[in-house]
């Protein structure tokens, strides 16, 4: 990853690139909330398990390409590719960061 990125969001994408998922609960906030393909996952134990269903499902790897912040918010682009239909895909990741920790997520194309 050549972007500079908050520790919270790297250790993210490392957990979507096939880290251990336990390192889920270090990044994000107790009650945190993702939302992806319309569907919202949230606090850690359903943050863990919409990780984990990903995994099962298909076989990914995610990139890094930009970022933009704006006080408390960051917008990361990122390069999707694997075995799911439509791949690759660029799709945006819109964090909100409360003490160093995620407190949502969206992911959108």
């Amino acid at each position: 990853m050549n972007l500079h990125l908050p520790d919270a969001v790297q250790t993210y994408f490392a957990v979507s690139n096939g880290a251990d998922i336990s390192r889920l609960a270090a990044c994000f906030c107790a009650h945190a909330s993702v939302t992806d393909e319309n569907r919202t996952h949230q606090g850690i134990a359903a943050i863990e398990a919409w990780q984990q269903q990903a995994r099962q499902a298909f076989t990914y790897s995610v990139e890094p390409l930009a970022a933009t912040q704006s006080d408390d918010s960051l917008s990361v682009t990122a390069r999707l590719v694997g075995n799911f239909p439509g791949s690759p895909v660029m799709l945006n990741h819109r964090f909100l960061l409360q003490d160093g920790q995620i407190r949502t997520l969206e992911i959108a194309p």
